[in-house]
């Protein structure tokens, strides 16, 4: 896209002022370019240029874009017709096409091929793909201020075991449940559940991209007054508060256990009695979460 010249949104009704002034009222040039503080060039390019209506009716001289007429690096259109005759063939890349042009001796950037296909309306990516927002992520100074959550699984795709798990950043107060599935409606419940269950309530709850945190699981909970953040895409760090948490959960409690439905279901409960009631948390200074939490009552 070209930016215009000026972003000024009142310059075209200066333009067009100025213009009147010259046209019919008998001001010189000279004078009208003082009186609106432009140069005299300036004003006598306005006096060749055409009015046009803007939106209110109003008479303006329109502000134009910047695209030059003629570049002198750009394709030519054997080039262009070439990239788009490869491109029906077999319907491939712009890499592929790029590394087919090299090697019938037409010299371009792969940019540049992604450029014709774009301009052409042929170009792979999806102008519906989502744009991510990541708004100010909450300091977390008090129980719920910021809730990590995250799915698991383990095992092979056949008799694969998954499981949703959940940490609160200021007290690392974590929670988790063994799920048969992975989708929305479940990540949905599990919160649920895990608001009646935990000693705070949940402000703000910040998750990765995946397909279970999606639009639906966001609208849901923040019916219940909950707000939900996204980490930033390919940056596994942001939420790994609750990834540190699912490590712990697998290397001091899973791996020591059968791989089956009903012994995840029987000794996550009794580990998460352990975790937040006994076992000391080096960034609470060896404090359990339970203790930390007292502390601040």
């Amino acid at each position: 896209m070209y930016m215009a010249y000026s972003k000024n949104p009142q310059l075209p009704v200066v333009r067009w002022e100025a213009v009147k002034l010259v046209k019919y009222h008998g001001w010189s040039i000279r004078k009208a370019a003082r009186h609106f503080g432009f140069t005299h060039g300036a004003v006598e390019q306005w006096l060749k240029k055409y009015p046009v209506y803007a939106q209110r009716g109003q008479l303006v001289i329109p502000t134009l874009s910047s695209r030059p007429w003629h570049h002198p690096t750009a394709l030519s259109n054997e080039i262009k017709e070439r990239i788009l005759n490869l491109r029906k063939e077999r319907n491939q890349c712009a890499e592929i096409l790029h590394h087919r042009l090299k090697n019938e001796g037409m010299t371009t950037s792969l940019s540049s091929v992604k450029r014709v296909l774009k301009r052409c309306g042929i170009s792979r990516f999806s102008k519906w793909k989502k744009w991510h927002q990541y708004p100010p992520r909450p300091v977390a100074e008090k129980p719920g201020i910021l809730v990590q959550i995250d799915s698991m699984h383990d095992g092979p795709v056949q008799d694969r075991l998954s499981a949703y798990a959940l940490i609160d950043v200021f007290s690392r107060w974590g929670y988790a449940e063994v799920s048969e599935r992975i989708n929305n409606y479940r990540s949905a419940e599990f919160i649920a559940r895990a608001r009646t269950i935990a000693p705070f309530m949940f402000s703000t709850l910040q998750s990765d991209h995946g397909t279970e945190f999606s639009k639906w699981f966001t609208k849901t909970i923040e019916h219940e007054g909950i707000f939900h953040r996204h980490s930033r895409v390919r940056t596994p760090t942001d939420n790994s508060h609750v990834e540190r948490f699912i490590q712990t959960l697998q290397r001091e409690c899973l791996n020591r256990i059968p791989k089956t439905s009903k012994s995840w279901q029987k000794e996550i409960p009794d580990y998460l009695r352990y975790y937040n009631n006994e076992r000391p948390h080096m960034a609470l200074g060896m404090k359990t979460p339970q203790e930390w939490l007292q502390a601040i009552d």
